[in-house]
């Protein structure tokens, strides 16, 4: 890579020579430079080697020599700008381009996509923001779900394809009695490091989980052979295996917490390893040693681009509203929803008329009228009227003129940091609430401070968001738990409510999941207000010859399983 020194000395000879091949001596271009006559023939043989200039010396005394323009100052920068973005230095690219941002997005749109490398495959996909942790152990979005599972393997999985549950490090399971299962393990599994899988692997991984709402009815994780684990629960589960397949049960080398930088770069059994994962680039690679199939591309790359919209760049994750054409045929709504969740525990939501005021006056409806037709098309957002699509939760809008309550004139909202759409939903908040003389404090938080509590007392209600990755009803009960914030703003003795009717689920072994009664207690409690499903889906016309791309339940497609189909070349 050429210095930026050289290239301002470029930029100076371009300018002196207005970018014309010139006649000219050698002492003219050391005064241009202002450097030696030695140092002046080594700029210019190194520009000769970019392949910017060429330089033909005189022959004989007092003739000029011959200065060639191989390159304009314009030519040079993208040049030089598509190499930064091959390095992943994207902030050294925009500053190359003086900080042209479409420009910038044109360099990479060239680079993204599908490509092949030196006989490998190569996926490049473009996203807004970095991956800060891939620990399934710890509070993570929807994409690092999708990623966390193609680096992890759990004792179960269910197929996205089917959305059976079926084998993964487990290869089969039974139930001793409904108190009592037993899991019967692959042999030779290996870690992307090379060690192998072991009992004390999912032993020490669960022990890191009895504390938590989801996995608190485990009593005892034991070795009863080699490759056979027992699990002894202290109520009966009818469905475990089942939640062995959430993200959390995703299994960890032991002593995974003194490892260094595990939540970012973290060693698991699944199809692909991580390579690298900064500010830049997260760079996952295949796992030879996978136990199932080998991915068939080698190399995915996920490029951050938090000073370029990815909304602009294809293949896109999330489809935008308005315009459907040239998108597969696996376009669907997301299975969730963006939630307002009210603080019923503290704040002002503990006050009913409170808590009836913010209803009436922050529904999608008024949300919708109160965001540009730009912000909402782009984003792909239709109104919810449930917590799942084609469910009806939310039986009517309040249009009866609530007046606000008079006892407080300041009121705190909290959403996580880095989301495309949670801003535009406060800021049209902000003007509702603007309206009938209240102000709203924003508080931008991590994950980890969230799902703290540190901040509750100061928060009277959140913007949050669910997405179950598949239409499976049980889905729900992983989000129902691991959403902290919901057992934290409801009231006690409703929510020790809602986990009984999940027990009598469990217990049962017949009952459906109850997916609607749950859903409609969160809600006509006020608990939360439904506010926006989106569209997801892949671009067909940016796959070309990518085969099995199918947009899975968390917006991505599953890399371990695409593969690129060569353009077929007709024989004579």
């Amino acid at each position: 890579m050429s210095s930026p020194r050289l290239k301002t000395q470029f930029e100076q000879l371009s300018k002196h020579f207005s970018g014309q091949s010139s006649n000219t001596h050698l002492h003219v271009i050391s005064e241009v430079l202002f450097c030696t006559r030695r140092n002046t023939r080594m700029v210019i043989n190194k520009m000769v080697e970019e392949g910017w200039v060429e330089w033909i010396p005189a022959v004989g005394r007092g003739k000029s020599s011959r200065l060639n323009f191989i390159r304009s100052n314009d030519e040079v920068n993208l040049e030089l700008a598509t190499r930064h973005v091959e390095d992943g230095r994207l902030d050294q690219a925009l500053i190359t381009l003086n900080n042209d941002a479409k420009l910038l997005a044109q360099v990479i749109q060239d680079k993204l996509g599908f490509s092949q490398q030196q006989g490998k495959q190569v996926v490049r996909l473009p996203y807004y923001r970095q991956f800060v942790n891939l620990n399934p152990q710890k509070p993570v979005r929807r994409s690092e779900q999708h990623i966390i599972k193609q680096i992890f393997s759990g004792l179960t999985k269910i197929d996205e394809n089917s959305e059976q549950l079926c084998g993964d490090l487990a290869h089969h399971w039974e139930s001793l009695t409904p108190k009592h299962w037993r899991f019967y393990l692959r042999p030779s599994v290996r870690f992307h490091d090379g060690h192998l899988l072991n009992i004390n692997d999912i032993i020490d991984t669960f022990a890191g989980l009895l504390t938590t709402d989801l996995f608190c009815h485990i009593k005892q994780v034991h070795k009863h052979t080699d490759n056979t684990v027992d699990f002894i629960l202290k109520v009966e589960d009818h469905s475990f295996p089942v939640l062995l397949s959430h993200i959390e049960a995703k299994i960890l080398p032991s002593g995974y917490q003194d490892m260094v930088d595990f939540n970012f770069k973290p060693i698991g059994t699944g199809p692909y390893r991580v390579i690298s994962n900064d500010a830049q680039r997260l760079i996952l690679e295949a796992h030879d040693y996978y136990y199932g199939f080998r991915p068939l591309v080698d190399n995915v790359e996920v490029w951050v681009l938090d000073k370029i919209s990815a909304m602009q760049l294809a293949p896109g994750i999330d489809l935008p509203a308005g315009d459907h054409n040239g998108v597969s045929s696996k376009v669907e709504l997301d299975q969730g929803c963006s939630y307002l969740l009210f603080n019923r525990n503290s704040g002002v939501c503990t006050q009913p008329e409170w808590l009836h005021y913010l209803q009436s006056k922050l529904h999608s409806y008024a949300l919708f009228s109160n965001m540009s037709q730009h912000d909402l098309s782009s984003l792909g957002l239709i109104n919810a009227h449930g917590l799942l699509p084609g469910k009806r939760h939310v039986h009517k809008v309040i249009d009866e003129i609530i007046s606000a309550p008079t006892n407080k004139r300041v009121i705190t909202l909290a959403y996580p940091k880095e989301h495309p759409v949670y801003p535009l939903i406060a800021k049209a908040m902000t003007c509702i609430l603007a309206k009938d003389g209240i102000r709203l404090i924003i508080k931008e938080l991590n994950l980890l401070q969230l799902a703290s509590g540190e901040y509750d007392n100061n928060i009277d209600f959140w913007i949050s968001g669910m997405s179950l990755g598949n239409h499976r009803d049980d889905s729900l009960l992983g989000w129902f738990y691991r959403s902290s914030e919901i057992k934290r703003a409801t009231p006690k003795d409703e929510f020790e409510q809602m986990c009984q009717i999940i027990d009598e689920w469990r217990g049962s072994g017949q009952m459906p999941f109850p997916v609607n009664e749950l859903s409609k207690q969160l809600v006509t409690s006020g608990q939360l207000l439904p506010l926006f499903h989106g569209w997801m889906g892949i671009l067909d016309d940016q796959l070309g010859v990518v085969q099995n791309a199918d947009c899975n339940g968390l917006g991505w497609f599953d890399f371990s399983t695409v593969w690129m189909k060569p353009a077929v070349t007709p024989i004579d």
